[in-house]
């Protein structure tokens, strides 16, 4: 009786073990937890990262290969100034050649902020394990603000010069003597077309 009962004891754990383990695989996947996915750390640096997070892609040539794990600030004593150190994972087979492009890409206009790798051609000399690049740093909005502000202002400018009959444009719009030295050159040359390809002899 006590041995039978030790057997079905037995089976009832090892299932409960059993049924553990695949709960546990089920929530690491769900979660996204790569505890087997093979790869190495390399570091990417930036004055500004425009809102990249822990766990945002990283893409080299445009497929995803690892992800962003820490985000840390230190301070650079040569140039005395404070930068962000993105330490990323990517895969084993990525290698990365030190003269490639980083910078920080979003997916649509909006959208979730990741890390771009685009290769380069010095495949002699990769980036090792740990190993830092300088990336290159994203516009913030406010400066693509100004530069916008700039255009619009250059814009209208321009616009009341022409209005003010101001200017190159101005005056062949609205200057009748400029207008009519401009056609005479123009008919004259239709008739002479020759003087296109004269050229005057230079005094000696």
């Amino acid at each position: 009786m006590i041995f039978g009962k030790t057997k079905t004891e037995l089976k009832v754990g090892v299932f409960v073990f059993i049924g553990m383990i695949i709960l546990a695989v089920f929530i690491l996947s769900l979660g996204k937890v790569k505890t087997w996915a093979s790869g190495y750390q390399v570091n990417f640096i930036f004055n500004f990262v425009n809102g990249v997070k822990n766990g945002a892609p990283v893409r080299f040539a445009g497929v995803d290969v690892g992800e962003v794990k820490l985000i840390r600030f230190y301070f650079d004593d040569k140039e005395s100034k404070t930068k962000v150190r993105l330490s990323c994972r990517v895969n084993n087979s990525v290698k990365i050649p030190v003269d490639s492009t980083i910078w920080v890409n979003t997916l649509g206009l909006l959208g979730e902020k990741y890390v771009e790798i685009m290769p380069g051609k010095d495949y002699n000399n990769c980036l090792l394990a740990n190993q830092d690049l300088i990336g290159d740093d994203p516009m913030p909005m406010n400066e693509v603000m100004k530069f916008a502000k700039n255009i619009a202002s250059n814009l209208d400018l321009g616009v009341s010069k022409v209005v003010h009959k101001e200017g190159t444009v101005g005056k062949l719009l609205y200057d009748d003597k400029v207008y009519n030295e401009l056609d005479a050159l123009v008919t004259d040359l239709r008739k002479n077309p020759w003087k296109l390809f004269w050229k005057t002899k230079e005094k000696k």
